[in-house]
């Protein structure tokens, strides 16, 4: 998990950095409406809106356009049929890596992910063939705080796992249903949250080289640059040594 909790960290960091982009926007509105039209408009009842929620607010979206997003879904307004598409494949170096896609057209949707992993050295795998090495869990991450007093509130709030980090932030696992609540316990403690969402958590990690690194983090941009890609999730670990050399 050392390796995840690394990547986990620069991911989401970059997300951040990323958020005013409109392309990010676009798809967090997508998911939005479809998670509404799914489970009600509820977040309070229905954890994926809760999720898709929060990212918004943390990518500076306005509640107004979160809760026109949110109408479009509950009230059918968006005549689009949004499927939620998991891909599956290797990436460079022997890497697993997950590709989740929200999409009203299959044909498209796979015309633009199987080119990027062959451009990148990998290719496209078949239903299950990577998914067994991740789980689907609520990630949140705290940059600081003291440790006893983070545990003991995450482990009130419900969650099921702190993971303390090298450069002193924190990883916090969840049921992913349970994400919302247990950001708000440990919100209600008084610890700033960096970011909390779901993710899918690999159960083992490749170390890369500086020859595979770069073409990874080529792949997930390819990947990411694809309007139909919402996440994209895989399992490669990037040494400090291997990163200082990107």
């Amino acid at each position: 998990m050392a390796g995840h909790s690394k990547w986990a960290n620069i991911k989401h960091r970059k997300a951040a950095q990323d958020a005013q982009r409109g392309k990010i926007f676009t798809k967090l509105i997508r998911e939005l409406v479809t998670a509404a039209k799914i489970g009600g408009g509820d977040a309070a009842a229905n954890p994926r809106l809760r999720a898709a929620v929060d990212k918004a607010l943390a990518s500076n979206m306005t509640r107004d356009t979160i809760n026109r997003a949110i109408e479009r879904g509950v009230g059918g307004g968006d005549d689009t049929n949004m499927e939620t598409r998991v891909y599956e494949g290797y990436g460079p170096g022997g890497t697993a890596v997950m590709v989740e896609c929200l999409s009203d057209n299959a044909n498209r949707t796979i015309s633009q992910v199987r080119p990027s992993f062959t451009k990148c050295g990998g290719n496209l795998g078949t239903e299950g063939s990577v998914g067994y090495l991740f789980t689907k869990k609520g990630l949140i991450l705290i940059a600081q705080g003291d440790e006893d007093a983070l545990m003991e509130a995450a482990i009130e709030a419900g969650a099921d796992d702190v993971q303390p980090q090298d450069d002193g932030s924190f990883e916090i696992y969840t049921a992913w249903e349970e994400l919302g609540s247990v950001r708000d316990g440990i919100e209600a403690a008084g610890f700033n949250i960096e970011s909390a969402e779901v993710s899918m958590i690999p159960s083992t990690t490749v170390d890369l080289d500086a020859e595979a690194a770069p073409k990874l983090l080529r792949l997930i941009d390819m990947l990411e640059e694809c309007d139909d890609v919402q996440n994209v999730y895989h399992n490669g670990d990037i040494s400090d040594e291997v990163a200082a050399l990107l």
